[in-house]
């Protein structure tokens, strides 16, 4: 793709780059922060929804954008009592995504860690005339206070690149300080044992790889090639016990200080020591299955045959044993074919009241024979 493009002299905005490549955000909501952006301060003291309206962002497209800017870190809003027992809405807007903490900070006036306020010169006073100079518009917002101001370079500097310590003005790594909630001792165990360099491996590159991208998830957890070497090896533990990259990154970006981190490298170290998971438990070796049954003659009719018994008392294999299972129900079912059928119940009954009758002429006939005694 060929592009030609050319910068203008005056009345443009400046845009940070990662808020148009940022890919959480849809047009809609770049819009609507470039244009909130480049207005005089004046004109941007109204409520988003306003300034969305002006733009002809109405219904479901602001409240898409805005869901996107409030999910990004773009936009804070917080609701708050006035007097009357009225509520109002107060909206932080900016043009980096801010945490809750920094933006809690901006709301009561003070600068939060890594920002400056923006003012708009001298506040005049209550005389007449004001007194003072007047002073242009400020364009901008909330910018970076660390942001380097100079020529803008197209291409994004490369991870793997080997000049990141001069890029960023610095000649040589800073020498790693206490992290917050650390210890003295953990400075001194950084700066003595992880100030080597990794044994080559599979995990070391991962690793280093893995600590060179922190950057994209937080800004104060930038690494120089160097710096993010000298950590490799301890993070390359992490991967051999079991931690995916995913996870890795995970566990040292969250949770991190609310007053920020003084230094990555400190930080970071102190980190991969004292979170390093416990080895992997050694899981014992199967059990081999046991060995097959032993060939044994069957006892069948026919020709001699081996088989295997599934079970300890089996002689005879399966076609032998559904054969004389057959022919031991046949000859079930023959025999109960020859008995006679048992006569129907009435002639049974029949055949019992006879037989009570006959029973009965016997006794009274022979009483009579009977000599006295």
């Amino acid at each position: 793709m060929l592009s030609h493009v050319i910068p203008p002299p005056r009345g443009y905005t400046k845009v940070p780059n990662g808020l148009v490549r940022q890919s959480r955000l849809g047009s809609d909501a770049k819009i609507l922060v470039m244009y909130v952006q480049g207005l005089p301060e004046g004109d941007r003291d109204k409520a988003l929804s306003e300034h969305a309206r002006d733009l002809h962002f109405t219904g479901r497209r602001y409240q898409k954008a805005k869901t996107e800017l409030v999910a990004s870190g773009y936009l804070h809003e917080k609701r708050e009592t006035v007097a009357g027992g009225r509520w109002r809405t107060v909206q932080v807007f900016s043009n980096f995504p801010l945490t809750d903490d920094q933006a809690a900070r901006l709301r009561a006036g003070v600068p939060a860690d890594g920002y400056e306020l923006v003012s708009t010169g001298p506040v005049p006073t209550a005389h007449f005339p004001t007194v003072g100079a007047p002073s242009g518009p400020v364009v901008g917002g909330l910018l970076p206070a660390d942001e380097e101001l100079g020529k803008n370079e197209s291409h994004p500097p490369t991870e793997a690149g080997s000049g990141d310590g001069e890029q960023d003005g610095q000649g040589e790594p800073e020498e790693p300080e206490e992290p917050e909630g650390a210890d003295g001792e953990a400075s001194e165990e950084a700066s003595e044992g992880l100030l080597e360099e990794p044994s080559d491996g599979p995990e070391v590159a991962v690793a280093e790889r893995v600590l060179l991208s922190l950057r994209h998830e937080q800004r104060q957890l930038h690494l120089g090639v160097r710096e993010a070497r000298t950590l490799a090896g301890l993070a390359a533990e992490w991967l051999r016990r079991g931690v995916t990259a995913a996870d890795l990154r995970r566990a040292l970006c969250s949770g991190l200080p609310v007053e920020g981190v003084r230094t990555a490298v400190g930080f970071l170290a102190h980190r991969l020591r004292e979170k390093l998971p416990a080895a992997p438990e050694s899981v014992p070796a199967p059990q081999p299955p046991p060995p097959p049954p032993a060939l044994i003659a069957c006892a069948g009719p026919g020709e001699e045959h081996m088989f295997r018994p599934h079970v300890p008392w089996a002689t005879t294999c399966g076609p032998c044993h559904r054969e004389e299972q057959r022919a031991f129900w046949a000859d079930a079912l023959a025999r109960a074919d020859e008995a006679p059928e048992p006569p129907p119940w009435r002639e049974r009954f029949a055949a019992v009241a006879e037989g009570g009758a006959v029973s009965g002429t016997d006794t009274e006939g022979g009483a009579p024979g009977r000599s006295a005694p």
